[in-house]
């Protein structure tokens, strides 16, 4: 199972990207796609997920309002739509998948992680 990142790149303040997620194949014990950053020196976060159960997807409170996840079956992946971007959004961006999404969290528990795509904002 291999999860890779697509989409990242330099962009400035006020801008949009959209990054890509795309899995080899969803084991069926995957229910959740998350997306994860770490920004220079700080701990990796939880800042998007969406549930294929239908649940409501979770935001971190610091992007609510600007990133929209998103996931198209068919190809098999995922997508993080990030507008109004902002420096504090610079960071190394990972997908993961996880059994089990939570509307209020990131998940807990991660199977694969992804090798991450890079995002700067200035």
């Amino acid at each position: 199972v291999q999860l890779v990142e697509s989409g990242g790149g330099s962009a400035q303040a006020g801008g949009s990207l959209t990054l890509s997620c795309v899995a080899s194949i969803y084991p069926a014990r995957v229910n959740c796609v998350a997306w994860f950053r770490q920004a220079p020196g700080k701990e990796r976060e939880g800042t998007a997920s969406i549930s294929f159960n239908g649940h409501s997807p979770f935001y971190a409170d610091s992007v609510k309002g600007r990133f929209t996840v998103s996931r198209d079956s068919g190809q098999k992946t995922v997508y993080l739509q990030m507008d109004s971007l902002i420096p504090e959004d610079t960071g190394m961006y990972y997908c993961a998948m996880s059994p089990l999404c939570f509307s209020t969290q990131p998940p807990q528990r991660i199977y694969v992680w992804g090798q991450g795509t890079q995002v700067t904002v200035s």
